[in-house]
């Protein structure tokens, strides 16, 4: 689908917690790694230039985990339509089986670069994901 976004991660050494997987803090990160790619990808570049966006809930549901060395795909995309100044978005990640072994919802609110201040997110701004 052309509102998806993809991007491989692989557990290295310092990704690595005491149970021997991947910290739940790396997740975080390639969850936020994730969102930030695919703007800076796909966004206009007048958006780009006119806002960021920070996060305000991450929901995350842990159904397995990886190893040192071992790969995920991460597959993200926006859901729904977007309620005031934030927008939804989802983020996979898949397993080499292509199970699913992580799912995220995190709610991102759009902010205005010179102001600093929350803007309602218009259907031009994400009509570009769509």
């Amino acid at each position: 689908m052309s509102n998806h976004f993809t991007r491989v991660f692989t557990a290295q050494a310092e990704h690595i917690d005491e149970l021997g997987h991947v910290n739940n803090a790396v997740w975080v990160q390639w969850i936020q790694d994730m969102a930030t790619a695919h703007w800076d990808s796909v966004a206009r570049p007048e958006d780009r230039e006119a806002f960021f966006w920070v996060v305000t809930r991450h929901e995350i549901d842990y159904r397995g985990n990886i190893d040192q060395g071992e790969s995920v795909t991460g597959d993200t995309w926006i859901e729904g339509a977007p309620r005031g100044a934030t927008s939804i978005r989802r983020v996979d990640f898949r397993d080499a089986s292509g199970k699913v072994i992580v799912s995220a919802a995190t709610t991102w609110a759009m902010l205005d670069r010179g102001s600093g201040r929350l803007v309602r997110v218009r259907a031009e701004v994400l009509e570009p994901f769509a």
